[in-house]
């Protein structure tokens, strides 16, 4: 699952993780196809600089390739710090800055894989952060790739350092279909990235009708929230209709029955406050598992609901989507 870009609205990401170690292990495979789309690509002149640390959650960098600034004539002044270093035979939005990294199963069923990697300089101010989804890592399989920070803004300070900031891992076979693949259920679930302001939350669902079947739906989605060991959370009370936690969200309708045709979609959501009261602990959750409809194949998104301690989610039925 390609997750979106950093922030999600929900929470503020955790402290940035260590740059992380080269090491081997075995069972060891390529990443490929998904990945191409989150910035692999071919292995830059540079040189490619080993790092040292442990992994997270089973992620590591092993290594980092940061070009040096081109020897400047006597009467060309030195690049300040400041200066964007970037190469004549690079495009002028490429840095040359790529890491690669390993991702490690030692669990005893295959995952699907989120790491958000952050590029920063030595003074640890991110210039860049990307998403890569590793999909279907089996059980005792190491799956290597490159990840590289995309177009950097003008004027930006030299990339020196490559970290995992985030790791989230779900179950493959309920991780959120790639685009242009369809499950063997015909539907694919999906979230989007969420909005936020003044403590109140969104995200948005939907569910698309990708097979060749007509698909019909009649009320809510059925949520299973769990923490970071991927456990129920108690405590947490989950309210029909958007209007449960407040008016306006465009979730309030009441739930009715509909057909989807094949290439059609739905739309529900999920909208909480992050309100806090003292003296309480917060309560965040890093997954929902997600069933369209009673006996439909579930699927476990990352939203990150930081619930604060509301105790409360509330949940839209689904609805057809607007052309």
């Amino acid at each position: 699952m390609r997750p979106p870009r950093r922030p999600r609205p929900v929470r503020l990401l955790p402290a940035v993780a260590a740059v992380l170690l080269l090491a081997t292990a075995c069972g060891t495979e390529r990443a490929g196809g998904d990945l191409g789309g989150d910035g692999v690509g071919a292995a830059s002149r540079a040189p490619r600089t080993p790092v040292t640390a442990p992994p997270v959650d089973g992620v590591r960098v092993t290594a980092v390739t940061i070009p040096s600034a081109p020897s400047a004539p006597s009467s060309t002044p030195t690049p300040s710090a400041s200066d964007r270093i970037v190469h004549a035979d690079r495009p002028a939005d490429d840095s040359g800055v790529s890491a690669a990294y390993e991702v490690t199963n030692d669990g005893t069923e295959a995952l699907t894989y989120s790491v958000l990697f952050d590029f920063t300089t030595s003074a640890g101010e991110v210039m860049s952060n990307q998403w890569v989804t590793v999909r279907d890592v089996g059980a005792g399989k190491t799956v290597r790739g490159t990840v590289e920070p995309g177009a950097l803004a003008p004027g930006a300070s030299p990339v020196t350092t490559v970290k995992v900031a985030e790791v989230r891992k779900v179950p493959a076979a309920e991780a959120p279909a790639q685009a242009g693949v369809c499950p063997s259920s015909g539907i694919r679930v999906t979230a989007d990235d969420g909005d936020a302001a003044m403590g109140l939350r969104v995200v948005g669902l939907r569910l698309e009708n990708c097979g060749t079947r007509d698909y019909t739906l009649d009320g809510y989605p059925r949520l299973t929230l769990l923490d970071e060991d991927r456990e129920p959370v108690e405590g947490v009370r989950i309210l029909h209709g958007g209007d449960s936690i407040t008016t306006g969200t465009g979730l309030d309708d009441p739930p009715r029955a509909f057909t989807l045709e094949p290439g059609e979609s739905a739309v529900s959501g999920l909208v909480w406050r992050n309100t806090t009261e003292a003296g309480r602990d917060p309560v965040n959750v890093p997954y929902v598992r997600i069933r369209a409809q009673s006996g439909a194949a579930p699927v476990t998104i990352t939203p990150r609901l930081d619930l604060g301690t509301t105790g409360r989610l509330g949940v839209g039925a689904w609805k057809p989507a607007e052309r």
